[in-house]
């Protein structure tokens, strides 16, 4: 009796183990394939510990300002959606070639994300040299502030190579879906890039965390309000954004801003989306069941989110001997016409001297 009795006690204590944690869950899921070229355990030999260094500093980062956390994940939606995820959105233009930064969805990009993917370059170079990609770094940054904002942590494929070009305006704009989007546009949008729907609601789930700038909704408010939102919620954004060219922002979830879980959708349930691309997802009937099934199972709500993730890290990724390591993420590396510059100015100068 009494050997039953602990069988039972170890029985019952695993199956509150594995409900009180969606990382177990997460961790089993099944993982999309892995395109040719990526790998789990890219840099187990060339940079053991690159995993470690960014998971500690982003711990600081975020013990800051956990804001960032949301900055760091749209970096890695918006270059990815653009291009490819090959660290493209984080290269600087010019006045004659502007970068993607310059280009209308990008204008609201975190300019600390960017520094802070940069440090982190900095910081693995330190430690490996020049080795791994702005890419890859930002993948693991998103991954990262996923998982320190209360998400599921989960592995992800690495071996990505940064892009010696960056795309043009009109190819942004083609790419990433406007807040005021509807439901169809959004999914013909995912499904030219291979998502379905469901992965179309699981990665707009990354809006439980974060800010809007106000006029990214504020068409839902003037000049008459949208039926499909919250009269409450509408009036409580009226005084955040009196006007319809407000510069104010606000948060995305009311329930848990800072804390990455499910309750974007049980917002969503409510009408209390946010965003046209938001709401229509649980006004259109081919999501609506998906936004409710996330709603009420959190755990299912994680284990499609970092399927979609996983699938999302791995659009048009360069690998092998495409592209580059970049020595900073702003910029390419110097070619060797230009590296030829370089020495011949420096030449002149100790000539000089």
């Amino acid at each position: 009796m009494a050997s039953l009795s602990s069988s039972l006690l170890l029985f019952i204590c695993c199956i509150l183990l594995l409900l009180s944690s969606s990382h177990l869950y997460v961790v089993e899921a099944q993982s999309p394939p892995i395109v040719e070229g990526l790998s789990w355990d890219f840099y187990k030999t060339t940079c053991p510990n690159l995993e470690s260094i960014i998971r500690e500093e982003l711990q600081k980062v975020f013990e800051e300002d956990i804001g960032q956390a949301a900055g760091l994940l749209r970096l890695h939606f918006h270059d990815c959606f653009v291009q490819g995820c090959d660290a493209s959105v984080l290269l600087d233009g010019s006045a004659s070639e502007p970068g993607e930064q310059e280009a209308p969805p990008n204008l609201t990009l975190s300019p600390r994300a960017l520094r802070i993917i940069d440090d982190l370059r900095r910081r693995a170079q330190e430690e490996c040299g020049r080795i791994v990609s702005c890419a890859d770094i930002t993948a693991i940054a998103a991954r990262d502030a996923v998982y320190l904002s209360g998400g599921p942590n989960y592995s992800i494929p690495l071996g990505r190579r940064d892009s010696l070009t960056f795309a043009t305006r009109n190819e942004t704009l083609a790419n990433i879906p406007p807040p005021t989007a509807n439901a169809s546009a959004i999914l013909t949008l995912f499904a030219n890039k291979n998502f379905d729907p469901t992965d179309v609601v699981a990665l707009s789930g990354a809006h439980t965390i974060g800010i809007s700038h106000c006029t990214s909704f504020t068409p839902r408010l003037y000049p008459n309000q949208d039926p499909t939102m919250d009269k409450t919620l509408a009036n409580n954004l009226k005084d955040i954004c009196p006007t319809q060219n407000s510069t104010n922002t606000t948060i995305m979830d009311i329930r848990s801003p800072n804390l990455f879980d499910n309750k974007y959708y049980v917002g969503l349930m409510n009408r209390q989306g946010l965003f046209t691309s938001d709401q229509d997802l649980y006004t259109d009937r081919r999501t609506r069941g998906i936004v409710t099934s996330f709603a009420v199972n959190q755990t299912l709500f994680f284990e499609k989110f970092v399927f979609a993730m996983i699938k999302m890290g791995q659009l048009s990724v360069l690998t092998g001997t495409q592209g580059e390591i970049r020595g900073n993420c702003s910029a390419t590396n110097p070619g060797i016409s230009a590296t030829l510059s370089i020495l011949e100015e420096e030449q002149k100068g100790w000539f000089e001297f």
